[in-house]
């Protein structure tokens, strides 16, 4: 089935081609289509009320937006409502129109969000009315300032500079009205006879202007004329001074002259007004204005439309202009509905025609599919026959190799059990060998005559025996548990109060490893168990041998006793913590495997924690680890009181029990124990031991003391340290060790440029050629395999010091000769590098007389010790006497070549007097430079 799927996968892009073939020519006729729709503009327009005077400008800018492709108007109109026209500016700003129309209602309320449109990079043009500040993009209206004047004057001549006016102003706090106010302030009071009798708002509504002309004719017996801001107002005030029968001798003047029923000219002409001035809309100016600005076209920021009076002089005529005006436009809105109504029967039509083909190009394109369908199933079903039969072949081989694996699976159980058979019997015949050593060294250490050297090594030896004979013990233990023949042999014990003896037998080893050990607070409950005591023993010891092993310097190590009850069982729970590295996941899954290593670098025979899980489910507990990376580990045991299944007491055999303390000193837990500074004897070749295994390095040096002064340290990072500072002649290293293995140690002194140069000889358990392969690549001048003879060692020792006897000598004929011949014996690259730069530099320097060890060795980041050192393994001559030496090779060769005086020599190879000069040149050449320049010439 995987086949017939990944054939479908490969044909299916093929036939796809056509359907996305088909579907991007209808998304190109789709576009195309609705091209005419791209670039639109899109203006919002915000209207402050709903009177005439504005629906005749929307309506002249409509006309006007048709005219002109592309151009989408938004109207939005409120009644005196400044709080909802904010929020349809907003809403403009959130859609993001491409420019604002605003007639603010009132200007101080609007001038903040008209700012934010102008900030937000949306062009703003303000009509008719403006706001209190400039940030807008351009203004188009009448000078409303100009018209008031206008009308002052028209007052001035119709009452003959003197009378009595009431005027009803527009919307208080619209710039409309105040500055139609102040216009007509500024003509009237230049007539001291006119007087102004009665002001009020009359908010630009017929109603309320209505009701201001009867509080007006209430507080004066006397009006000569109301002016009143637009037409509207002023048929308000005509109709309560009509109510009245008040209205012979009051002239009503007004503003806007709008055309039609209840216009200003109509108003005009049936004598209610006395006059009204032309207030312009402008509506198509404003559109090509806002054009003008969309289409970054030149524009006046301040565009002022101007006005005319309407009197009986001329009203009639103008009534027939826009009476004409009215059914042009009424003519152009039906023609307009009409070329829409048609537009949206062509994209209707044009819709259903791109649909007709779109079906006709499915249709197509789903037969050439089914085709190729039919075409490609005929194909894929001879091609599945095929791979049917390879499938079936595929099976019969895998049924075959699987029971092969079986068979194979068998002889590897065989063959480990073998192996496992074969162990146990090698233990058994361990014991034998052991036995007749240790009988032996227990009757010489008896003999009271012998020395302490010779009584500290067979100590040693007697320990060894017992390491030995645990690591029998533990192989036949596990093997016995494997077999089901491992048994408790179970008594009642306290385990508390052996719990605290184990603790003060460990403490003292931990002391000395520089680590805190905490036994914590036991609980005062009874331990009294019925427990197989030998075995919890060691189930102990090998937890805190590998605390002690995984623990680094000035560490801690924590452990509990307590007690719980789990289904009406008591257990006992132990707990051992130690800070550390931790261990993995990986890690954790196979801690209790045997032959299993957490960390390679360290000994170990990898079952002592198979041996301790083996242990605990023999006393029907449990173990589990828990551990943090760079954290701590916790081993955690829980072994019931009672046993079941087991008899309450049997006699413990005769047996000589080891305890935990004998445990530890025999398992060599101080093996990194704390190693003094010893007296070095400078007329001896220094030799550092680095090993973490105490009694490794005791031996080592017992064989070496006599010729050698002895360096030692406890692991890879002490050795490297020890290296740097004593840069000793020699270095004698194990393989495996905590923190850094010698390998890894043998790279880093190889590299360093002031150890490089020491040999090193790589001591391991592991005698493999892969290994010794690896040990000399990381650098080894030597490799020697554990165990090792003691006359061997000296004799590669003593080699490989006279070996680098040799080396000094042919380096310092190198280094003193002019040849550029390179030695034809292996040298390191990195020993040549270092001759040559420091040559190199003195050559550079030889006639600075201030140029000593510590210059050099500053250059050549080294510390004069350092230097000393290295420079004496690698020459035999001290800093200064290399020095010296060049010094007085450059000046034989001056004397010997050129026409120099003797003090000019001096002087140029950096001796500080021509007396010194010649003492230095007479003790190296036997011969003064004056007795030289005799010979020579």
């Amino acid at each position: 089935m995987k086949y017939e799927k990944s054939l479908l996968f490969f044909e299916t892009p093929k036939i796809s081609i056509a359907i996305f073939a088909g579907i991007f020519c209808l998304i190109i006729c789709f576009f195309s289509s609705c091209k005419q729709k791209t670039n639109n503009y899109v203006i919002g327009i915000s209207q402050c009320s709903d009177d005439e005077w504005r629906h005749k400008m929307n309506l002249e800018m409509q006309h006007e937006a048709v005219l002109h492709q592309g151009v989408v108007l938004n109207i939005k109109t409120v009644v005196d409502d400044t709080e909802k026209q904010i929020q349809d500016i907003r809403d403009f700003i959130n859609k993001k129109v491409d420019l604002i129309i605003v007639s603010p209602n009132k200007a101080a309320p609007i001038t903040p969000i008209v700012e934010e449109a102008f900030k937000a990079g949306i062009p703003v043009i303000l009509v008719d009315r403006k706001i209190l500040s400039d940030q807008y993009t351009a203004f188009i209206g009448a000078d409303n300032y100009q018209i008031g004047k206008e009308v002052g004057n028209d007052v001035a001549k119709l009452l003959n500079q003197k009378g009595n006016i009431v005027e009803i102003q527009g919307l208080e706090g619209s710039t409309p009205a105040t500055e139609r106010h102040q216009g007509f302030l500024s003509i009237v009071s230049k007539y001291p006879q006119i007087k102004l009798v009665y002001e009020a708002d009359g908010a630009w509504l017929k109603d309320v202007a209505e009701n201001k002309m009867d509080e007006a004719l209430n507080k004066n017996q006397y009006i000569d004329l109301v002016f009143a801001h637009n037409d509207r107002m002023a048929i308000g005030a005509y109709n309560a001074a009509n109510r009245r029968n008040k209205i012979n001798g009051i002239y009503f003047i007004g503003i806007d002259a709008l055309p039609g029923n209840n216009g200003g000219i109509e108003q005009v002409l049936d004598h209610k007004l006395e006059a009204t001035f032309i207030y312009p809309t402008g509506g198509d100016k404003i559109i090509q204005l806002a054009l003008n600005i969309l289409q970054q076209k030149p524009y006046e920021k301040n565009n002022l439309l101007y006005t005319a009076v309407v009197d009986k002089t001329n009203a009639k005529v103008l009534k027939l202009q826009s009476d004409e005006i009215i059914e042009q436009e009424n003519k152009i809105n039906f023609l307009s509905k009409k070329v829409d109504s048609y537009l949206l029967q062509y994209t209707t039509q044009r819709y259903l025609f791109l649909g007709a083909v779109s079906i006709v190009v499915l249709f197509v394109v789903l037969l050439i599919f089914l085709f190729r369908a039919f075409y490609s199933k005929n194909r894929l079903n001879k091609e599945l026959e095929q791979r049917n039969l390879e499938i079936n072949k595929q099976k019969n081989l895998s049924e075959q190799q699987r029971d092969q694996l079986i068979e194979l699976s068998k002889q590897l159980e065989e063959a480990t059990h073998a192996k496992l058979v074969f162990f146990t019997n090698i233990s058994h015949e361990f014991r034998t060998p052991l036995t007749l050593i240790s009988g032996p060294v227990s009757s010489l250490l008896a003999d009271e005559t012998m020395n302490v050297e010779q009584r500290r090594l067979l100590m040693l030896v007697q320990k060894n025996i017992g390491i030995l004979l645990k690591l029998v013990d533990q192989i036949i233990d596990f093997r016995k548990y494997e077999n089901g023949k491992l048994n408790l042999i179970l008594d009642e014990y306290d385990l508390k109060s052996q719990f605290i003896e184990w603790n003060e037998s460990f403490a003292e080893i931990a002391k000395k490893r520089h680590l805190q050990f905490n036994s914590g607070i036991i609980p005062e409950n009874s331990f009294l168990m019925n427990v197989d005591l030998e075995k919890i023993e060691r189930i102990y010891f090998n937890l805190l041998s590998n605390a002690l092993k995984f623990t680094p310097e000035k560490g801690m190590i924590d452990v509990s006793l307590d007690k719980t009850s789990k289904n009406g069982t008591d257990y006992a729970i132990i707990k051992v913590s130690n800070s550390g590295k931790g261990i993995s996941e990986e890690g954790i899954r196979h801690i209790f495997d045997r032959f299993y290593q957490v960390d390679s670098h360290l000994a170990g025979s990898g079952i002592g924690l198979a041996l301790v899980k083996a242990m605990v489910e023999l006393h029907q507990g449990e173990i589990c680890v828990d551990s943090e990376q760079n954290g701590w580990t916790t081993f955690t045991v829980s072994i019931p009181f009672l046993q079941k299944g087991h008899p309450e007491k049997q006699k413990y055999p005769e047996k000589n029990q080891t305890t935990i303390a004998n445990q530890m000193q025999d398992e060599d837990f101080h093996q990194k124990s704390e190693i003094f500074e010893e007296v070095r004897d400078k007329n001896k070749p220094e030799i550092l031991i680095v090993d973490d295994n105490s009694d490794i390095r005791s031996y080592i040096k017992t064989i070496l003391q006599n010729k050698y002064s002895i360096i030692e340290a406890i692991d890879g990072e002490d050795g490297l340290k020890k290296a740097v500072k004593f840069v000793p002649d020699i270095i004698i290293s194990d393989v495996m060790m905590p923190k850094m293995d010698g390998v890894e140690l043998c790279q880093k002194l190889k590299s360093e440029i002031s150890t490089s140069h020491i040999p090193v000889i790589l001591l391991t358990a592991c005698s493999l050629d892969e290994q010794r392969i690896v040990g000399f690549r990381s650098g080894a001048d030597d490799y020697i395999a554990k165990p090792f003879n003691s006359d061997v060692l000296e004799v590669r020792i003593s080699n490989l010091i006279e070996n680098r006897k040799l080396l000094k000598e042919l380096f310092r004929t190198t280094f003193f000769s002019d040849s550029k011949e390179e030695p034809k014996e292996e040298v390191s690259d990195v020993e040549k590098t270092f001759l040559e730069r420091l040559k190199k530099l003195i050559e550079e320097q030889l006639s600075d007389p201030d140029l000593n060890v510590e210059n050099l060795g500053q250059q050549i980041s080294l510390s004069r010790t350092q230097l000393y050192r290295k420079v004496k393994s690698l020459t035999n001559c001290s800093p200064n006497e290399l020095l010296r030496i060049i010094r007085l090779k450059k000046a034989y060769h001056l004397l010997s070549t050129t026409g120099l005086t003797i003090s000019e020599v001096t002087y140029r190879v950096g001796f500080t007097s021509p007396s010194y000069f010649t003492k230095c040149f007479k003790e190296y050449y036997n011969e003064s430079p004056s007795d030289f320049l005799k010979r020579i010439r």
